[in-house]
């Protein structure tokens, strides 16, 4: 069944229908759902190219990828990231542009998208320290949603971020409640402004209690299994070794856990591990009771609130920019216990 045909079926003009189906907000609520429903009992599923053709719009939203942040194709935080948008794209009848460019090629990569008129808007992923790519955004004027915050710019623009400073002097504060004093911080690059902002949450923890931060007990690099597993067997090997762990990623923690259990160590009795967790859909963090403790958000979730705040900035041209932070749960897991010397007399 075409658009011209379903259209028939409801006595309204096609452009009416692809309208009420892609969102436009001059739609009544009445015959959007008209339409919806009549949609799911029929199986009718618009074409896109039509509804391209009625609605004057590209019905696709691009992700630019530089190639320094090639890992993210392969990280399953970038996959259930796109799961989530793709989940809201494909509700409204909308295709998802996905372009790797060269480092420094990405002001090309915006630039054909938009004169191409290929793509009605655009997700901006990872913002890094002394980014560029915003005074770009804002000359070829195509609506964008930026995952996390720019570093010290809030205003203009809109983004989906958690509180990742806030999050990680809580998970900082829990260790060193529960007696620890060596702590690892194992992190993202520092170019990223999350790890930027995890970075100073830890060290405002520390710094709290009064308590140095041992730069012998940082790493900053690719959040990778065999990263995490690298540097905690590094660092367990020193000559005073860190009692607990405080990690960027649940993939970097899992190495982690890998170097602890070469050691002969315990994870959760000999030395302590709290991590971020994405809650991602294929690698979760325990059932019943998490594995690890950790700071938790849906990165899925969080996909999703991205492409609805876009798709409705597409449709709604005039709206304010939509920012919100979302804080992250601490959740108690297997991996966290008192550190070794404040443990108590043994019964």
């Amino acid at each position: 069944m075409n658009l011209k045909e379903f259209a028939g079926i409801l006595g309204l003009s096609p452009t009416t229908v692809s309208r009420a189906l892609g969102g436009y907000p001059e739609v009544s609520e009445e015959t959007r759902r008209k339409v919806t429903e009549a949609a799911i009992s029929h199986g009718y599923r618009p074409n896109r190219r039509a509804a391209s053709l009625a609605t004057g719009r590209a019905m696709a939203i691009g992700h630019v990828i530089p190639t320094t942040l090639n890992h993210e194709m392969v990280n399953p935080v970038f996959a259930d990231f796109v799961a989530g948008a793709g989940e809201i794209y494909s509700r409204q009848n909308y295709d998802l542009i996905l372009s790797v460019v060269a480092d420094g090629d990405e002001a090309r990569a915006y630039r054909g998208l938009a004169q191409a008129g290929n793509v009605d808007g655009l997700i901006v992923h990872g913002p890094r320290s002394d980014d560029r790519r915003f005074d770009i955004l804002r000359d070829i004027g195509l609506p964008y949603v930026v995952h996390g915050r720019l570093p010290g710019h809030q205003t203009g623009y809109s983004f989906v971020d958690i509180d990742n400073l806030r999050a990680f002097r809580k998970a900082t504060d829990l260790l060193l409640d529960l007696g620890h004093r060596r702590i690892a911080l194992l992190n993202g690059h520092l170019m990223m402004d999350f790890a930027r902002r995890r970075r100073d949450g830890f060290a405002s923890a520390m710094a709290g209690r009064g308590i140095p931060v041992d730069p012998a007990l940082l790493f900053f690099g690719e959040m990778s299994e065999a990263n995490g597993h690298r540097a905690a067997r590094d660092m367990l090997t020193l000559r005073e070794p860190p009692t607990a762990f405080l990690v960027s990623s649940l993939i970097m923690a899992i190495g982690v856990r890998r170097a602890i259990h070469e050691a002969g160590l315990r994870m959760g009795a000999d030395v302590s591990v709290v991590t971020h967790d994405d809650v991602l859909g294929y690698l979760g963090n325990g059932e019943d009771r998490p594995i690890f403790t950790a700071t938790r958000s849906s990165v899925r979730a969080a996909g999703r609130r991205c492409a609805e705040i876009l798709l409705a900035r597409i449709a709604q041209p005039g709206l304010a920019p939509a920012q919100e932070i979302w804080e992250c749960d601490l959740v108690q897991g297997a991996s966290t216990g008192p550190a070794p010397d404040n443990r108590g007399p043994s019964p």
